[in-house]
């Protein structure tokens, strides 16, 4: 048995590892990944001591100095169950394996929110992708759509009007974002914005070729002819692992305290997951280390 388990390999999880490895315990991380969301981010200027990074070089900064310790760490596969046991927590991974420790951080962030329309699934990573930053220059020239009326779909208009032939903003609502951004994409030419409208349909055999809309009062469906679909409708939790063991907020964040601590005794969270506000890389990291902290006191009253 481990004394703690980190599950997690963003900014959050791979900053409460260098915490625990300096404060010398049989710690263990597990993750899908190294990086999470900041792999998918291009350009980073508000991270301190670097007034420009990109995101895979920041992680792999965070991955270089957390290899400097001692810490066991398997990644490639995530943790699909957290369980309590006698004396701690059991996490089962996607292929079967079982680890046991007495404390666990969960530092799992958040994943895209799908539409959940047809073809969706069939074609994502063939037209359908979720972040703009990281695939918009494979649209260069082409028709796109992005989907979305909040800040992140701003942004990515922004990005694709650019360097995309014309750009299809599909929103639900009215938009949502910052006025600032509504008002820049606004004096785009190559932008048709389609509001109260909702993608029903994803189209396309091996690549995207286009979508269908409806509008939402009307009920009138179009066609769209496109080559490139962003979705950029928000992020979900990674909770779906502790159902059942922690408290969760309305929207699925795991509800933590300002120690970082979950509902069950020995169980703490970090980053995105959790209830606290302003997700940002640097409040990720620093809720790690906290969380980190706050394990290791919880370590130390058991022995």
């Amino acid at each position: 048995m481990y004394d703690l388990m980190i599950i997690g390999g963003g900014p959050a999880g791979m900053t409460a590892a260098v915490y625990v490895a300096r404060k010398k315990l049989n710690a263990l991380l597990l993750s899908k990944d190294v990086g999470g969301q900041v792999n998918w981010t291009l350009g980073i200027e508000n991270y301190m001591g670097y007034q420009f990074i990109e995101g895979p070089e920041l992680i792999h900064k965070f991955e270089e100095q957390v290899k400097k310790f001692p810490l066991e760490m398997k990644v490639g596969e995530g943790v699909s169950n957290l369980s309590r046991i006698n004396g701690g927590f059991e996490a089962k991974t996607d292929s079967g394996e079982t680890y046991q420790a007495k404390a666990a951080i969960i530092a799992t962030g958040k994943r895209p929110r799908p539409l959940n329309v047809p073809d969706e699934e069939k074609l994502r990573g063939r037209g359908v992708t979720y972040c703009a930053t990281c695939d918009g220059p494979l649209f260069v020239d082409m028709k796109v759509a992005v989907i979305g009326g909040g800040n992140s779909a701003l942004e990515a208009v922004d990005d694709m009007v650019k360097i995309a032939e014309h750009v299809y903003l599909v929103s639900l609502t009215q938009l949502t974002g910052d006025q600032i951004l509504i008002d820049k994409i606004q004096a785009a030419s190559n932008l048709t914005m389609f509001l109260e409208h909702e993608v029903v349909a994803i189209t396309g055999e091996k690549l995207v070729d286009g979508i269908k809309i409806r509008n939402l009062k009307t009920k009138q469906e179009k066609g769209l002819e496109v080559s490139g679909v962003f979705i950029e409708i928000g992020l979900m939790p990674n909770s779906d692992l502790v159902k059942g063991v922690a408290a969760l907020n309305r929207i699925g964040e795991i509800e933590v305290n300002c120690n970082n601590e979950a509902s069950v005794p020995g169980l703490f969270a970090a980053g995105d997951v959790t209830s606290v506000p302003e997700k940002q890389i640097v409040v990720a990291a620093g809720e790690g280390a906290k969380a980190a902290l706050q394990a290791h006191r919880y370590l130390q009253r058991l022995s």
